[in-house]
């Protein structure tokens, strides 16, 4: 398992990153299939300790969602300021006591936020980018990989999933 800065947890810190190492015992092409073949290895009782799931001919893939309009970017941040308004609002009207109060005032400052951190960004594109989209890092294929110690073991447990 690794942290959220892609560390694994026996890593020093500071460590550069290193390729993985192994004997491939399996390719599959989706990281599903890979991470059910390691389970399978797991379910087995199997070491997986020295497996690894590489990805292979790494893509970034942006897929589009729909077409930006000035009125969907402007609904977008009053709806999403409203939201963080509530929150900031139900916040302070725990501190303070009161709670209509702040909540109308946290819902009407994150409007105003709201509107102005989508509307600005947006009017700088000037039309160069009238849609929303997101991005991807996915492979093309997902390799498994274990330490030769134990690496003909595993292929032939995987052999046994396949079948």
């Amino acid at each position: 398992m690794t942290n959220p800065l892609g560390q694994s947890n026996g890593a020093r810190r500071g460590a550069l990153p290193e390729p993985p190492t192994g004997w491939p015992i399996g390719s599959y092409p989706t990281y599903a299939e890979a991470q059910r073949a390691v389970d399978y290895l797991s379910d087995q009782e199997f070491s997986v300790e020295d497996v690894t799931i590489v990805g292979v001919n790494l893509m970034q893939v942006e897929r589009v969602l729909g077409r930006l309009t000035w009125a969907k970017v402007i609904g977008g941040g009053i709806v999403s300021g409203a939201w963080l308004g509530v929150f900031f609002g139900l916040l302070l009207g725990i501190v303070t006591g009161g709670f209509l109060a702040p909540l109308v005032v946290g819902i009407v400052g994150g409007i105003i936020f709201g509107l102005i951190s989508t509307t600005i960004p947006y009017a700088a594109t000037r039309g160069t980018r009238d849609f929303a989209s997101t991005m991807q890092l996915v492979a093309g294929r997902y390799d498994v990989l274990c330490e030769p110690k134990s690496a003909e073991t595993a292929r032939d447990m995987l052999a046994k999933l396949a079948l």
